[in-house]
């Protein structure tokens, strides 16, 4: 449990401060025993992060020798320490939540999230009555870039203030509303932690790099809602910089998270206002199992969607604004990594209908190698960009993955029969026609 605890929660009562999602869990490490959980593997020093850059080169390397505008796939829990990004997304999330109770006292509850613009100037008397900054000090926070239009901020202005490539340990209080006190929410970060948002970043530098020089492109993984937030934030700034002239990196959404839309839209939206080009894959998501069993026992919201039925509704919903995006600017690429046949059945109809052709190669899709055969194949042949997903690594390591996937695709293997049943029948084809092996 030590390797999985920040510095700051090492100090006396440290723990007790932070949100009960962030916290470290003793039944969320590294249980190698169940095959079924996802693992997060936790250690203490980053020349394992080292090590792990090392094997996504050659994997970049790789895919560019083995086919064309190929993918490669990467893991910020392999990049950067885990405790770090669970510490990072706390600090996001707080930020936010900071916003949306300003918004809410300014008569905005219940809008949609980037709809709510804060009027400047009462938030700096906001501000100053909280005690947090006086309202001299508080103007220099909006001003050029920052400032949105006629003298407001909305979402994307606010997170412009926690720049991720500046010193975060510079302390900035907010308030705690139960407690009615001010607390720091940056000065709780070490020098050292200073120090691991730089590597993670020039690590992701270095990936980049390497895939634009390749001619490959960069899929940054989802990982579970306790990480997520660290993660999309240092993908997007990767992105701002990489996906200037078309989408290099691409940030990775789960759709079964209830928050799901709220982040695709706002990240196009920041797309838009900055001019670089949006990617993104779309996952139905792979850790539902373990959130809600985590989420129970520490008492706090669960991340998920109640239902199936919600979870694909959520798919549809952000596919098709990614659809209507690239339809207005085409500058967003979508990745639709589903085995579902409705989903993909959806993605056709809409490209048709948006008028966006296949060869335009702004929709691709995506199945995991030995699943799904039955319409990997037939997009191919009608020529849209498809791609099998590959999973690598010694037995034991990939194991839970594919079992994760086993469990995220269990309607699909419900329904297994009709891919025998299509196999077996392409084998009494060519057996009849005499061509068993051509």
């Amino acid at each position: 449990l030590s390797s999985r605890t920040s510095a700051a929660e090492k100090d006396v009562g440290g723990a007790e401060q932070k949100e009960k999602q962030y916290r470290a869990h003793q039944g969320f490490g590294d249980h190698r025993g169940a095959v079924n959980g996802a693992h997060t593997y936790f250690y203490t020093d980053e020349a394992k992060c080292d090590q792990h850059m090392e094997t996504f080169l050659r994997c970049i390397d790789a895919s560019s020798g083995s086919s064309e505008d190929g993918f490669s796939a990467i893991k910020l829990t392999a990049l950067a320490r885990p405790q770090f990004l669970v510490q990072f997304s706390e600090v996001l999330v707080k930020w936010r939540r900071f916003f949306l109770q300003m918004a809410a006292e300014q008569g905005q509850a219940g809008r949609a999230v980037l709809e709510m613009k804060l009027e400047v100037e009462k938030l700096q008397e906001a501000l100053a009555n909280l005690g947090i900054v006086t309202k001299a000090e508080s103007q220099e926070w909006f001003v050029g870039e920052s400032l949105g239009t006629n003298s407001t901020v909305d979402l994307l202005d606010w997170n412009s203030l926690l720049d991720s490539r500046t010193k975060i340990s510079k302390p900035l209080l907010i308030p705690n509303r139960q407690t009615g006190q001010l607390e720091p929410l940056l000065s709780r970060f070490s020098e050292e932690e200073d120090l691991q948002m730089k590597r993670v970043l020039q690590r992701m530098d270095v990936l980049a790099e390497r895939a634009m020089e390749k001619g490959v492109r960069l899929m940054v993984d989802a990982e579970q809602s306790y990480f997520q937030p660290a993660i999309s934030r240092l993908t997007v700034d990767t992105q701002r910089r990489f996906n200037r002239n078309q989408a290099i990196i691409f940030n990775t959404y789960q759709c079964y998270l209830r928050e799901a839309y709220d982040n695709v839209t706002g990240d196009v939206e920041l797309s838009r206002r900055e001019g670089w080009h949006f990617g993104t894959k779309l996952v139905r998501g792979a850790y539902m199992e373990q959130e809600r069993e985590r989420a129970a026992q520490m008492g706090y919201e669960d991340p998920i969607n109640p239902t199936y039925e919600k979870t694909n509704e959520m798919y549809h919903r952000c596919l098709d604004y990614v659809l209507e995006e690239i339809k207005h600017r085409r500058k967003a690429s979508v990745m639709v990594a589903s085995h579902n046949e409705d989903t993909v059945k959806f993605t056709l109809r809409r490209m048709m209908e948006l008028g966006i052709h296949p060869s335009e190669k702004k929709v691709c899709f995506g199945q995991l190698l030995g699943m799904c055969d039955q319409i990997t194949f037939p997009l191919g042949q009608a020529g849209f960009p498809v791609y099998k997903y590959v999973p690598y690594g010694p037995v034991s390591e990939v194991l839970p993955y594919l079992s994760r996937r086993a469990q995220e695709n269990r309607g699909f293997l419900q329904r297994a029969n009709r891919e025998r049943d299509l196999l077996w029948k392409e084998v009494k084809r060519r057996l009849l026609a005499g061509n068993l092996f051509s």
